[in-house]
């Protein structure tokens, strides 16, 4: 068994962080010596292990908390979670050496590219076939056929402005795979409608408590409740990029005027305020 002090010594993290991290219930000593202080056994230098590592991809606590409370997942499971995760953002990093690497041969321009031609028109795929067949009609006769619509999409996608945006999206969900398992997969119209309803009610409570400050613990716990829904919604690994980037959204014309017209005056700036107190720096 090891004191609190020693741990620190052992990782690096301040006594303060441990403390704080039994006070949340991210990480409990395995017991406590005859003089109250915190000791801790190999599993729970072991689950620290774990803890720090999701910290290094700048999970939140609170969301590795969770990750870790799982009953479902066994140490195996969230082992091969972190190696997924290290196997995103090593591609990633590979990208952007290649884009130094042409850059230092003389190429001045960077290669944003996330998706290939090839993915690009499996997309334009999905999207035809998932389409209703009045709004897909609609969208062949404005471009005068389906392989011109085809071909406005590959070059609206391929732009540089929507492959940043792209990336954007896939580190949100983890990695490029993830992200196309999410899009080949959707929810369907019952579960979306069932979610979008949740989303609905849980907005008009954080609009209900525009008295409140926004990082009071009451509006705390509705953005979680809605950072909570919009993950399960959209099936991403990470939410707080996308929260973040939906109450700018949000709190934008013409979005703003439409939320502050359903919820009351100041409605969408206060979810942003609210949004950001959550979510901070993640």
């Amino acid at each position: 068994m090891k004191t609190v002090k020693e741990v620190s010594n052992l990782t690096g993290i301040s006594v303060r962080t441990l403390h704080y991290y039994d006070e949340i219930g991210l990480l409990k000593p395995t017991g406590k010596s005859e003089a109250g202080y915190r000791l801790y056994d190999d599993k729970a230098l072991e689950t620290l292990q774990q803890v720090l590592f999701f910290r290094e991809f700048d999970i939140p606590l609170k969301e590795i908390k969770v990750i870790m409370a799982d009953p479902a997942r066994d140490r195996n499971q969230i082992l091969q979670m972190q190696r997924e995760m290290l196997t995103a953002k090593k591609e990633r990093m590979e990208r952007l050496i290649a884009s130094i690497d042409r850059i230092l041969k003389g190429d001045n321009k960077m290669d944003f590219a996330i998706f290939d031609r090839k993915e690009i028109e499996e997309m334009f795929r999905q999207t035809y076939e998932r389409m209703p067949e009045k709004i897909r009609q609609l969208a062949v006769d404005e471009f005068g056929g389906v392989e011109e619509w085809k071909n406005h999409y590959m070059d609206v996608v391929s732009s540089e402005d929507m492959q940043k945006k792209y990336a954007k999206m896939v580190e949100w969900y983890g990695g490029k795979e993830a992200y196309q398992a999410a899009s080949a997969h959707p929810l369907g119209r019952d579960v979306a409608e069932s979610y979008g309803r949740r989303i609905e009610a849980v907005i008009k409570k954080i609009a209900g408590k525009k008295n409140c400050s926004p990082d009071s613990f009451e509006v705390k716990e509705l953005i979680g409740e809605y950072g909570f829904v919009m993950k399960q919604l959209t099936q991403v690994k990470e939410e707080a990029g996308m929260m973040k980037y939906l109450a700018w959204f949000q709190n934008s014309e013409p979005t703003k005027s439409k939320i502050d017209k359903q919820h009351g005056e100041g409605s969408a700036e206060f979810i942003a305020q609210a949004v950001e107190a959550f979510y901070g720096n993640e």
